[in-house]
Parts: structure tokens; sequence; C-alpha cells
């Protein structure tokens, strides 16, 4: 193993971030299960940054992508593609927005790169209003409208970004405040901003923030904001690389638990509609969708190999109701974990949706993110054969938990009680 991080670090850039102070190779998977090089097996609760949202090795997604390979791979989006054409035709219905069109990417970074293409173009102007502690990729267009301070390196931007109070319910100046008004609050700051600036494009936000440490406002933000932008004629986009595909467990989209006044304007997708396999794409109305006045392509965006993939994860994922078995399973999980932080006075707080988890630690007897603590805890928790990850938003110190949707009672049972000895043990 010291081997390849050697060889790894050789050619591979400083920035390229690796968990562990001893890093994992893992080398095959099956369900909720890895294996790494020396042959230990992991309960994986991360699922490659939320990435298998089914299961590994699923035979049924591995089949459809041994066949079309037998076929033909790849030919560019120059040509008629009827995987591709199927599987958009399957995510513009499920999306809730009117007269649909789908645009396909390699990942959700481009994906977030050409929703602010077709927000700027659509509204002729370059400044986006964005969510404080926000991700939304590893652009240069994309890192300049995140938030979160450990995944933005430059200032420089393309665009002008204004950010906008309440991704965060617990933190920030409105945490206080009762739901309600902390709505009202929100709202009335975005008021107060758009009155001192020149009209924006859009307003792009996750429903729950992934980086940000799995945080989110009270259900019905959003929508609140959406009556104002509406006023201004501002776009929304919903960010739904993270919370897409039933993985909140209550909805499909993370934007419905704020859908009082509609859908938004454009979606983002990615990561779990693969499985692994390289997928993201945009969801706009047609109007917005076709505002282009050039000509554009996909290389590798569509292609015919990842979108058996796509279609084959998504049949599965609806027939075997994961939405249902994410907020069933989940919720038991939830019910264990906060359980156990009420019993530790490093565990702020437990949150999230479905399996969308996040347990924020603190230096007990403050408020102050505790950073080293929570790399401990994922260090014990690999220890006990358990994969987490982590985020947050001024300090990274929160566990991230993101098993794939098919995860069994059992195994949410098996990694909590590991994830208990974890966080005890560093107590």
């Amino acid at each position: 193993m010291s081997d390849l991080y050697d060889r790894h670090k050789a050619v591979l850039p400083d920035w390229l971030a690796l968990y562990y102070k001893d890093p994992l190779e893992i080398t095959h998977g099956e369900g909720r299960h890895v294996w790494d090089a020396d042959g230990k097996k992991y309960l994986d609760f991360f699922g490659g940054i939320l990435t298998t949202m089914t299961a590994h090795a699923l035979p049924e997604v591995a089949k459809a992508v041994g066949e079309q390979a037998g076929r033909i791979i790849h030919s560019s989006t120059l040509y008629l593609n009827r995987p591709m054409v199927e599987l958009a035709e399957r995510i513009a219905q499920l999306s809730g927005i009117p007269d649909a069109r789908v645009f396909f990417t390699t990942s959700g970074t481009e994906a977030n790169d050409t929703a602010l293409l077709l927000a700027t173009t659509y509204r002729r102007s370059n400044q986006i209003l964005a969510m404080r502690n926000s991700y939304h990729g590893r652009s240069f267009s994309a890192i300049g409208i995140t938030g979160n301070r450990g995944w933005s390196p430059t200032s420089l931007s393309p665009l002008q970004t204004l950010y906008v109070h309440g991704g965060v319910r617990t933190r920030g100046p409105f945490a206080h405040l009762s739901d309600s008004d902390f709505i009202a609050a929100c709202v009335e700051d975005l008021r107060d901003l758009l009155g001192h600036t020149r009209p924006p494009a859009a307003l792009i936000a996750e429903p729950i923030q992934g980086v940000g440490g799995f945080t989110s406002p009270p259900d019905g933000l959003y929508a609140a904001f959406r009556d104002v932008l509406q006023e201004h004629g501002i776009l929304w986009i919903a960010d739904e690389v993270q919370t897409g595909w039933g993985r909140t467990g209550d909805n499909f989209w993370g934007w419905q638990a704020h859908g009082r006044s509609g859908p938004p304007d454009i979606l983002t997708f990615a990561k779990g509609i693969g499985n692994g396999m390289s997928i993201g794409g945009v969801v706009a109305r047609a109007e917005i969708m076709n505002c282009l006045d050039a000509n554009s392509i996909s290389t590798f965006g569509g292609t015919q190999i990842t979108m058996a993939a796509g279609l084959a994860n998504l049949t599965y994922l609806l027939e075997h109701d994961l939405q249902g078995n994410a907020r069933r399973v989940g919720g038991l999980l939830m019910e264990r974990l906060r359980a156990v932080g009420a019993q530790l006075p490093g565990v702020r707080e437990v949150r999230g949706r479905g399996l969308m988890i996040g347990v924020e630690l603190v230096r007990p007897g403050t408020d102050e993110a505790d950073p080293d603590a929570a790399a401990a805890v994922l260090e014990a928790a690999r220890d006990g054969g358990l994969l987490i990850g982590k985020g947050g938003g001024h300090n990274t110190s929160v566990l991230r938990i993101a098993p794939p949707l098919s995860l069994t009672v059992a195994e949410a049972e098996e990694g909590a009680a590991i994830l208990e000895q974890a966080l005890r043990s560093v107590q």
C-alpha cells in the first residue's frame, strides 16, 4: 500500500485530497460492502461520495453495461443515440419541470457549469446569487459560486456572486429564530440584497448542502425565495447532484420540500444516477435550454455505455422503491444516532433526511467546531470496518453518512454500532 501511495504522490497533485493517514485502496465491492487491497471488508456508508446509489456491483447495471459495451461504447452527440433519448425522456418526466429538455454531461461540476451558462445567457447577466456554505463543483465558474472556503482555492471568477443567508439552520445570525421567523428573516435579507444590486441571473442552491455538512433550511424556504425571485424574473437553479433520486426519502428531488411555488427553472443532477458511471446533466424549460445561439456538443456526455447504466440503475431504483427504503431505514438510523449523540457532549447535532445524515462534532462544553475529532472518528470507524465521509462549513467537523439506498435495517444497526464505538473512543 505504501508503494502505491508513494507512486500517487509522485504523479498526482498535492491538493488531491485523500482520506486517512494510511490511505485506502478499494479493490472491489458487493451490495453495501467493499474490500481493500489487504482483503479487509468494510460496510460502506459513503458510497463513493453519494455516487454508488443502489448497490456495489449491482447485477442489473453490470449486465446493461456489459451488453452495451459489446455493441458500441461511444459515438458522441453528433449522432442519434437511443439510450440517451430514452434516459432523457424518463428524467424529463420525473423532473417536474414543464416542457423539459435534458442535456447530459459527465459530472455534477459540468452540469452546474452548463446551468450557469444557460442562466447567464438567458438573463443577460453574469451576477449569481448563491448560498453561504455551498459547494457546486471544482471548475473555475463553479468555484466562483462556492460559499465554502475549504473548497474555494481562488477568488477569481467569470461571475459576480452574492451570498444569501439560509442554507444553515442552526448557525449564523438567524439561528435562534423559529422556523417561520427564520424563513421570514432570510426572505427579508434577500429582498434587501436585491435592492442594492443589478438584477441577478439566478439563485443556485442545494436543497441540502452536501460538502457543507448536510445542512438545510426549514422546508419552504426556497419556495418563499422563489416568490421574490419571480417578481424580478430571476431564475432558480436547484443543484440536486447529491439530493436527487430519492436519497432524502421524503421526496424524489430535494426541491420538492420547497415546491409550494412550483418547480425550479433549472435542475442539475449527477452522482447517483450512474451508480458509479460518469453521468451528470441539466434539466430546464425548453425556452431556457434553447437560448444558446451557437452550436454545442458533449463528446462524452450521454455516451451509450453510461446511458445504459443510468437506465438500468433508474429502473432498479424505481421498481424496488429505494426512495421508500431511504425514508424507512434512514429514519431508523437517524433515530439511533440521535440517541447516541444525546449521550455525548462532543456531538452538537445529528441532522439530515433519509439516507443523508450529518453528525456535527464540537469541542465539549463549547460551540466550536472540532475537526480533529472528526478526523479521529473517521479513522476509528475505518478500524471498526465502516467507511464514512466528512465535511462542514467554517471547519470540517461533520461526519457525513450516505450509504447506498438499498441499505438494510441490519446493516444500519451494524453501522450505527460501529460509529457509536468510534465516537465514544475519541470523547
